[in-house]
């Protein structure tokens, strides 16, 4: 199996939509592309999925959510996010609290975070950062 990759909550949205639409996009064809590897998501974006359209039922979330290994945040994610905060800020390159913690959880595991706002996430020193 090759490395395993978080997918971030753009990914997450494009590939549901795919899904729905019963259409095969550039998210179902990322993962087609890299059917090898894990796929994880972290606590952060789990919880952002648990706020869209149609989430008012724990069991739609659920039966999204279970093809994916969750990643929690620990205490090398806790600090990580904190210094990373403190660089960007210094450098007038801040992103939101909750890219924070989704950066900050694949730094500590050292894997590549997959997502559509490649450019935003860029900003992170020591972030793999892959586009779809």
């Amino acid at each position: 199996m090759g490395q395993a990759l978080i997918l971030e909550t753009t990914f997450l949205v494009d590939l549901e939509r795919e899904s729905i639409r019963g259409e095969v996009g550039p998210a179902l064809r990322f993962l087609e592309e890299h059917a090898d590897r894990e796929l994880c998501v972290t606590l952060t974006t789990a919880g952002e999925m648990a706020c869209g359209p149609g989430r008012d039922e724990k069991s739609v979330w659920s039966t999204h959510m279970v093809r994916f290994r969750l990643l929690t945040p620990d205490p090398s994610a806790a600090w990580t996010s904190g210094q990373t905060y403190r660089y960007l800020k210094h450098n007038g390159l801040s992103i939101g609290a909750k890219d924070l913690w989704i950066a900050a959880t694949a730094i500590v595991h050292g894997l590549p975070l997959v997502t559509r706002s490649a450019d935003h996430f860029r900003r992170v020193p020591g972030l793999k950062v892959m586009s779809y």
